[in-house]
């Protein structure tokens, strides 16, 4: 075996070796990030502010080949002060919200609770 074809082969396991460790150390981050949010967000305090629906929007991915679609649904809500806040709702809660709707918000962090309309 010549010394380029030895190369490859000897980096091979090394190569293999990386993409493991990189790929193991995202999945390591998107769980510690989603625990330390589910952490704030319990440690917030849980308040309910009138609140008006500015925007609605949706956010779709997979679906390519056999793969199943998933569909997140985000609502934009502004204060009286002007300040705006996006939060994740579930289906259900999006479909019943239209833009421009006025109503009592609660939340903590960033985790939606409820909107009752006025």
């Amino acid at each position: 075996m010549d010394s380029f074809g030895f190369f490859f082969v000897g980096a091979a396991p090394i190569f293999i070796s990386a993409v493991f460790i990189i790929v193991f150390g995202f999945i390591i981050f998107a769980i510690i990030s989603g625990l330390k949010q589910w952490n704030k967000n319990n440690n917030s305090p849980k308040l309910s502010v009138p609140a008006q629906v500015v925007t609605k929007r949706t956010n779709t991915s997979g679906g390519a080949g056999d793969s199943r679609a998933s569909t997140s649904y985000y609502v934009t809500f502004q204060f009286d002060s002007g300040d705006r806040l996006e939060l994740q709702l579930s289906g259900t809660e999006y479909g019943m919200l239209a833009e421009d709707d006025l109503g009592l918000l609660t939340f903590q962090g960033t985790r939606f609770h409820s909107f009752e309309r006025k």
